[in-house]
This record gives structure tokens, sequence and C-alpha cells, in this order.
């Protein structure tokens, strides 16, 4: 008695995959209801706070160096005097200004707002 090798489509039914049933599905259809802008959806949008972070620039140094800092130590950072700040939101530089003094407090004022990067992530 000779016993001859399973053909190909035998070995794929071996270990073939049970199989699956497939439905079509009924969805609903989407609406668009748009923003309403009196007392709707976009009113609680408006009201939410949003953090926004000025950068006036960025230094590297040693760990060493970092660690003799004390009171009076100057940090010099890469931008020189009179460059624009950095304002971010999430993560993405929006706008650029200028250091100016309000009573007491530092402020900025707007300079430039920037157009998106295509790099910049999408809004969530």
């Amino acid at each position: 008695m000779t016993q001859t090798a399973p053909s190909e489509t035998e070995l794929q039914a071996a270990v073939a995959e049970p199989a699956v049933e497939v439905r079509p599905v009924a969805l609903p259809i989407a609406t668009d209801t748009g923003a309403r802008v009196a007392g709707g959806q976009l009113d609680i949008l408006l009201e939410t706070a949003v953090e926004i972070t000025a950068k006036l620039g960025e230094a590297r140094m040693p760990a060493r160096e970092l660690l003799e800092l004390g009171p009076g130590a100057v940090v010099r950072l890469e931008k020189m005097a009179g460059e624009p700040v950095d304002l971010i939101l999430n993560g993405v530089t929006f706008a650029t200004g200028n250091l100016v003094v309000v009573g007491d407090q530092l402020g900025i004022r707007i300079r430039d707002i920037l157009s998106a990067p295509a790099s910049a992530p999408p809004p969530a």
C-alpha cells in the first residue's frame, strides 16, 4: 500500500480558519446639525479655559553647571534680546509676540498669528 502526499488544496483546507458569516448592517444616516452659536454647543467650547505657554528661549548646559547655579546666577538663552517670544498651545506654536510690562506683571504683545504648519497635529 503506497501513501501519496496530500495535495495543496487538501493542506489548505486542513489549516483554513472556520467559516465566518458575513451579513450587511443597516446604519443610521448621519445628519449635519451644524454648530449653534447662541445657547448651544459652541458656547460650552468658548467658555473652556486653555493653557498657553510663552517660550522665551532655551539653554543647554552640563549637569555640573546646573548644580552650581544659585541666587544671582544668570542663564544665557539662545535668543537675542528683542527677539519675539513664541506662544504655544497644546505643543503647537500659534503666535509670536514681544515681551512687555503691564503694571507689575509681564505680558506679551501679539505680533504675528502663524498659519498652521503641514505637520501640525489634527485637532482632537
